[in-house]
């Protein structure tokens, strides 16, 4: 639901999540249940006023709040309502469209009934943008750029032949034999171009043809331009945008770590808006049903906001070069300049905690199964591993020491 709520997000410009509470079961203990809903179901309603459904998005309430484009507020600015309609805009064959009025916040809890995800850019603002409005026209016109070029393309590589001749059109017998193929058209005024083709052409007629030098030379700079721009709109760089890495270690790190500014940024907005809402919610019921034991939970605000902290790990940043930035977080953790805990999360988004458990017991075992082994082999009559070990190195020190004793 994560995955299909930012998606919409930034497609719609905006996304929201019903919160509806169903009976539970032996295999669902809790009633809660999210019921995504499209951008485009929350609308004014036509019975609000407008006179141009679907033009006009401004009306008013029966309570006498104003709606904008389906979220109703008061006159302090407050959300207090959203209007959901049972179907989508110029949906063909639908039935007749009704429309459901969800309140902002229940009024016995004061917990949501309804999420809305998305990025305020003005004050006043209650509608999402999508995130690709400001590049649609530059995305228009290199899609154009690149069909012409195509098209081009693929024109310039007929092969068409244009005959003179002195006789009749119609006794010319090329393009005469039977084919599935559709005729070709005896239209004088129409010329056809295709693989193969043979066109007719009356005395005194002549082609010329233009040298297109398709694709052009400057077809490859021109998209990467463009590129650059809309990778500057949407704060991701061209070389992580057209995921082409052709530039420096330093260069390709640069790109990447700057694009990462933007997507932890939004990644923040996206948990504040839609997981830790949907956590305060679900641990709220969790403990009034008395599945958890939070003492204080209800009667005090700061003892819920402690309950309530949580860290919300996502995919990490991955490395260009993991010996390099593995590397630097080891020295890092060294100067006290980041945590162990902090450098885990950001190279590969596990947890510090859960990893030292798990060596812990990892460790166990492999000690269990030295100890067996360090058994058998004193009862062959060999020596341990260990020792091996501990005599090899050894001998590499004497080594050493021998080395240096001749140098001087």
């Amino acid at each position: 639901m994560q995955q299909l709520a930012l998606s919409s997000w930034l497609v719609s410009g905006d996304v929201f999540a019903v919160v509806k509470q169903y009976e539970p079961t032996l295999l669902t203990p809790y009633s809660l249940r999210l019921h995504l809903i499209e951008a485009d179901r929350v609308a004014t309603p036509t019975t609000s006023g407008i006179i141009t459904p679907m033009l006009l998005t401004t009306g008013k309430a029966s309570n006498g709040n104003t709606i904008y484009d389906g979220v109703e507020v008061n006159d302090d600015g407050q959300i207090e309502a959203y209007h959901i309609r049972s179907t989508y805009p110029f949906e063909l064959g639908s039935t007749t469209t009704t429309w459901a009025r969800v309140q902002a916040y229940g009024e016995r809890t004061g917990l949501p009934n309804i999420l809305h995800v998305m990025e305020s850019e003005r004050p006043d603002q209650y509608r999402g943008v999508s995130y690709l409005a400001q590049v649609i026209e530059p995305l228009l016109q290199l899609r154009r750029y690149t069909e012409s070029e195509l098209t081009a393309a693929v024109v310039e590589s007929f092969f068409t032949a244009f005959i003179k001749t002195e006789a009749g059109a119609g006794d010319n017998p090329f393009n005469e034999v039977g084919s599935s193929l559709p005729e070709v058209s005896r239209d004088p005024n129409e010329y056809e171009m295709g693989p193969g083709q043979i066109n007719i052409m009356k005395p005194g007629e002549d082609v010329t043809f233009a040298d297109p030098k398709r694709p052009a030379s400057g077809f490859n700079t021109f998209l990467r331009a463009i590129c650059e721009q809309v990778g500057a709109a949407l704060e991701i760089p061209a070389d992580l945008l057209l995921k082409s890495f052709n530039s420096s270690y330093s260069a390709s790190r640069a790109a990447l770590m700057e694009a990462w500014k933007a997507f932890r940024m939004r990644r923040k907005w996206f948990v504040d808006d839609f997981c830790t809402p949907v956590y305060e919610i679900w641990l709220s019921e969790a403990v009034a049903r008395g599945r958890i034991s939070a003492p204080g939970f209800f009667a005090d605000p700061a003892i819920r906001a402690a309950y309530l902290g949580a860290e919300w790990i996502g995919p990490s940043q991955g490395q260009l070069d993991p010996t390099k930035e593995i590397t630097a977080e080891i020295l890092a953790i060294g100067e006290g300049i980041t945590t162990r805990e902090q450098a885990t999360i950001r190279l590969n988004g596990g947890q510090w905690d859960a990893n030292v458990d798990q060596l812990t017991r990892e460790n166990e075992k492999l000690r269990a199964a030295q100890g067996q082994v360090d058994q058998s082999t004193a009862a062959s009559g060999t020596i341990s591993a260990a020792l091996r070990e501990a005599i090899v190195a050894e001998a590499i020190k004497s080594i050493k020491e021998g080395d240096k004793h001749e140098n001087a």
